[in-house]
């Protein structure tokens, strides 16, 4: 038994005029593409309110001197206080501006000081990672092996210099020290 086989169309190529005898296109009405951009301008808000609900926290808007999340930026970066941002990264590395159209690359850690002399510290995080910088003795003033800080240091080659340490978990101050740590935090800078 055979099948009826529909009769074959010639392919077209896009923008070729249609075949003869093919109904014509019926385009949108300019009332049916407002509705259209006014629907996808809806799902597009949508979209942007779902991921701003979903990034933000009840408990981190408008908290710090900065407003959102206890950011403030400044000069040299953000500092992020103890209310979100930063405040509970462990360690991290980035680049920043150097101050005379150059970039430096820096290093956040906040750790137990496990290692301590006059000239450096080492640090280990709670994940493990553990890193030793090159410190001044006034950043040493008042630090002792056991206690938790955050480093702040600019690292060239293998070398890790440290341009602000700061005891306890005050939030991280990627801008080198710059910006206002938070009221009573005790720092020490170099």
């Amino acid at each position: 038994m055979t099948t009826p086989q529909a009769p074959s169309t010639p392919d077209q190529t896009w923008g070729a005029a249609p075949a003869p005898g093919t109904p014509p296109r019926v385009s949108w009405s300019p009332g049916k593409k407002i509705a259209a951009g006014a629907v996808a301008a809806v799902i597009v808000a949508g979209g942007g309110a779902a991921v701003w609900a979903a990034s933000s926290s009840s408990t981190g808007t408008a908290t710090g001197p900065g407003g959102m999340n206890g950011m403030t930026g400044g000069p040299g970066g953000m500092t992020a206080g103890p209310a979100g941002g930063l405040g509970s990264a462990l360690h991290g590395e980035y680049v920043s501006s150097d101050g005379n159209g150059g970039y430096v690359t820096k290093i956040m850690q906040t750790g137990e000081v496990t290692e301590l002399s006059a000239t450096s510290l080492t640090a280990k995080s709670d994940d493990g990672f553990s890193k030793t910088y090159t410190i001044t003795s006034a950043q040493a003033t008042g630090l002792a092996t056991g206690d938790t800080i955050t480093v702040v240091a600019t690292e060239s080659g293998d070398t890790a210099t440290a341009t602000s340490v700061t005891e306890g978990q005050t939030g991280a101050q990627p801008g080198g020290g710059q910006g206002t740590p938070p009221s009573g935090a005790p720092t020490q800078t170099g």
